[in-house]
């Protein structure tokens, strides 16, 4: 018996190997390891056998340098159970333990307990050994290894891509094929996979590439404002994988790996002629995947993400993420910024500074840094203008309520010609694009005199060219002092060559006469 304390105090102190504590307690390494053999098999860690006295350690241990060494007639717990349960939220081996030694009063101690079940777990691959919380993260990358998809025309081949989500408790995974990396495919792909889930997890773990993360930073990576978006809307986080930390991404990377070697090879022989094609035959062989048992564990992806998962994920939104699209502007003079040849109001102290837009097919919000300062509903006509009156100065709001006639009174004191440019603006356009306009052409009375202003105006409308931009390259380039009306002179001619009326009649008559 003066060996197995000692022998237990080399292995879970120092750590020494069995034939290192051989060497240093002068017995056989066979010994040794039946020693530690019977320990683990035993209810008693080194804690409790350090205190036993010889007599206790002789009804534990049979005193036969450990060739006879007694097994332990206790119920081993079900491994696949704990670490199912484990993935459960808020579950944890002290209570499991405790839930095994209920149905077994004689079972193994605490310290036992999780000896077996950690040992057990090593026999697994690591992206299965870590106890993800059911319901916490979906990891997802896209696949380095391509589908092909043939063009019927000319045969040629091109690559597209794999998008692959994995759940980090069941590793249930999802898949599909997409054009490219841009970031409406990116957003996109989150979205059918929140439909396949059919939920939210309370996080997404992405790798660093560009659709999602516009800079990679080790402690702080800054997230693309689409995908950031998307992610209020659902309500998850993004929690970027750590530079150079495969780790981070283990689960995503085993999950790809399966991707390519059941769904990808299985489909290596096969032709396809578009994106629904390929995704068709993907979703087949992506539910052969889901329903196949895990190696280790024995039971499906699809079963064990029904009973950790689903239950923990969150509810989807009433209604899917609609892609944001971002762009800059400068706020012009007449207090509207361009969507696509649209015009939208923001309120006209926000005249020469910078503000962002954000657009849907339904909508329109402007930013002036963090503050939303305006709102409308997207418009697809292109010159469709709308203002909002509180966006006005007083004076505008004047004038908006006066046109066109206010528009008519003013350029009738610049001019005739200016008066007839506005009238045709008015006519054919809508009455707030020739405010637009008219409001240009205002602006250019205060560097240019107000008859050079009339000039350009008439030539303009003799070039058919009412446009505010024509007058302004008029004045820029000095074409008004180079243009003057004419109107066309119609000169009488005499000449001796020339024939007139009388020649012509005199004609005729000759020929009359030579037939009588």
């Amino acid at each position: 018996m003066r060996h197995i304390k000692e022998i237990l105090r080399l292995k879970a102190i120092s750590g020494l190997s069995n034939r290192q504590i051989a060497n240093a307690c002068n017995i056989s390494p066979t010994t040794v390891s039946k020693y530690l053999e019977a320990a683990a098999k035993s209810d008693a860690a080194y804690d409790d056998i350090k205190v036993m006295s010889d007599e206790q350690l002789t009804v534990l241990f049979e005193d036969s340098e450990g060739s006879n060494i007694r097994k332990s007639p206790k119920q081993m717990p079900e491994m696949n159970y704990i670490h199912s349960e484990l993935k459960r939220r808020g579950v944890t081996l002290q209570l499991l333990w405790e839930e095994y030694r209920m149905d077994h009063p004689d079972g193994y101690s605490r310290t036992q307990f999780c000896y077996y079940y950690n040992r057990w777990k090593k026999k697994l691959n690591p992206t299965m050994r870590m106890n993800h919380t059911a319901g916490k993260k979906v990891f997802v990358d896209f696949s380095g290894d391509k589908p092909l998809i043939t063009d019927p025309l000319t045969g040629s081949k091109r690559e597209v891509e794999l998008f692959v989500g994995v759940s980090g408790a069941s590793s249930y995974t999802f898949a599909i094929a997409v054009d490219n990396q841009n970031i409406e495919n990116w957003i996109n792909c989150h979205i059918k996979m929140f439909n396949f889930f059919k939920g939210v997890p309370e996080a997404i773990v992405p790798d660093n590439l560009k659709s999602g993360i516009k800079d990679a930073c080790y402690y702080e990576p800054e997230i693309n404002p689409t995908y950031a978006d998307m992610a209020a809307h659902y309500n998850v986080a993004i929690l970027p994988a750590r530079v150079r930390k495969p780790k981070d991404k283990a689960k995503v990377e085993n999950g790809v790996l399966n991707v390519q070697r059941r769904i990808l090879a299985s489909l290596r022989n096969k032709t396809f002629f578009s994106l629904n094609d390929l995704n068709r035959a993907i979703a087949k062989e992506l539910e052969k995947l889901n329903n196949r048992p895990m190696q280790h564990i024995g039971i499906s992806r699809s079963d064990l993400f029904s009973q950790s998962d689903k239950p923990a994920f969150g509810s989807l939104p009433d209604f899917p993420f609609e892609l944001f699209r971002w762009k800059k502007a400068n706020v012009g003079i007449d207090y509207h910024i361009e969507v696509d040849k649209s015009y939208y109001s923001v309120p006209y102290i926000l005249i020469g500074k910078t503000v962002d837009i954000r657009y849907t097919g339904r909508i329109v919000e402007i930013f002036c840094g963090s503050k939303k300062v305006s709102s409308h509903p997207r418009q697809h006509i292109k010159g469709k203008y709308l203002t909002l009156s509180s966006h006005m100065p007083a004076s505008h709001r004047y004038y908006a309520e006066q046109t066109p006639k206010s528009i008519r009174d003013w350029a009738q004191k610049i001019g005739r010609k200016t008066l007839e440019f506005c009238n045709q603006l008015i006519q054919k356009r809508h009455p707030e694009q020739a405010f637009r306009s008219c409001m240009g052409i205002m602006n250019l009375t205060t560097g240019y005199p107000a008859e050079r202003v009339e000039k350009a105006c008439g030539m303009a409308l003799s070039l058919k060219a009412c446009y505010y931009r024509n007058v302004k390259n008029i004045l820029s380039n000095n074409q008004d002092r180079l243009f003057e009306e004419r109107k066309p002179e119609y000169v009488s001619v005499n000449h001796n060559n020339i024939r007139g009326k009388d020649y012509y009649r005199n004609m005729e008559s000759d020929h009359a006469a030579a037939h009588r």
